[in-house]
């Protein structure tokens, strides 16, 4: 019964906050046009947090999300100016997302680092690598089929029933839970997070596999980068400033525990829905920043709590 709610805690913390935000301003909020709004903000958190549930179950943190991010619309921003097609633009800003993993899982796991300090560096770094390569201001670039992924869905689009974003955000849901659930490494992930040193003794190959999850994680962290594109339509060096809280707040509130070792593809996805209709519930009730952000900050808290509090009846 206690496993059962706890799987079905954070769909009912959707529920309650999305009821609570359509009770208090009912002509604005639960609108057909709002709702799809909420849809496209939340493709790119979401897209993020599927990468940031593989490091956090692997016992594992990401504070570079939002550099990664920005940095990714840069490089995209600047290979269309360079006359790449669309695709080679998109797929080079994950290859830097990816070579960004690359370098964060090597000073991890060849020198031993902790993650939180490696990634808050990288952090600094990637963002000052972002501003520097857009001579920090935001680049325009031509328009292209990149501009529609995550545009709302005009009316002979509508047998598409939700915006190609969201679609890609959906399908790498899937790919990301069947990875963890039914292959070798997805398996060896969940043993790493679980016990490291137990997983080493039989036989896991603990340093690769924390190599491959935080390029997973920068990979699709860059993959949320092409989508936050997308919506701005310009290389932004400063976009994304902060969206790490809102990535591991959804992954936490979907029931992944900083220990390690749990987590859950589905419960990231309704995590991060639930940021995006507080922050938009928030802004339609026409509150200032700083209050969503103390709201943010009080949900992470509150997520947190819960989860100690369930290890420790455990224990």
């Amino acid at each position: 019964m206690n496993d059962r709610l706890r799987k079905l805690g954070p769909l009912t913390g959707l529920v309650f906050v999305f009821a609570l935000f359509a009770l208090l301003r009912p002509e604005h909020f639960p609108t057909a046009d709002n709702l799809q709004l909420m849809l496209l903000q939340t493709a790119v958190v979401g897209t993020a947090a599927l990468g940031m549930t593989i490091v956090i179950i692997s016992g594992g943190i990401d504070l570079s999300v939002g550099s990664v991010v920005a940095l990714s619309t840069v490089i995209i921003a600047l290979l269309l100016n360079a006359g790449a097609p669309p695709l080679v633009a998109a797929l080079g800003g994950v290859v830097i997302g990816s070579l960004c993993g690359l370098v964060i899982g090597t000073l991890i796991t060849r020198l031993k680092l902790a993650s939180f300090i490696v990634t808050l560096a990288m952090w600094g770094a990637l963002r000052g690598v972002a501003k520097g390569l857009a001579d920090e201001q935001m680049i325009i670039a031509p328009a292209s089929w990149l501009n529609g992924l995550l545009n709302a869905l005009t009316d002979d689009q509508r047998w598409m029933l939700l915006p190609p974003g969201v679609w890609l955000m959906l399908i790498l849901a899937l790919v990301v839970g069947g990875f963890l659930r039914y292959t070798q490494i997805g398996r060896h992930v969940v043993a790493v997070g679980s016990n490291e040193q137990t997983a080493r003794l039989c036989g896991v190959p603990v340093g690769k596999t924390k190599l491959m999850v935080y390029m997973l994680g920068s990979s699709f962290a860059a993959l949320a980068g092409v989508l936050q594109f997308s919506y701005l339509t310009v290389g932004d060096p400063t976009t994304g400033a902060g969206m790490e809280l809102d990535v591991i707040a959804a992954v936490v509130i979907g029931g992944a525990s900083f220990s390690g070792g749990e987590g859950k593809v589905s419960g990231s996805l309704v995590g991060a829905l639930i940021m995006t209709v507080v922050a938009n519930g928030c802004t339609k009730m026409e509150l200032p920043n700083w209050v969503q952000e103390i709201v943010t900050g009080g949900i992470i808290i509150v997520a947190v709590a819960l989860d100690r509090f369930r290890h420790r009846k455990i224990e």
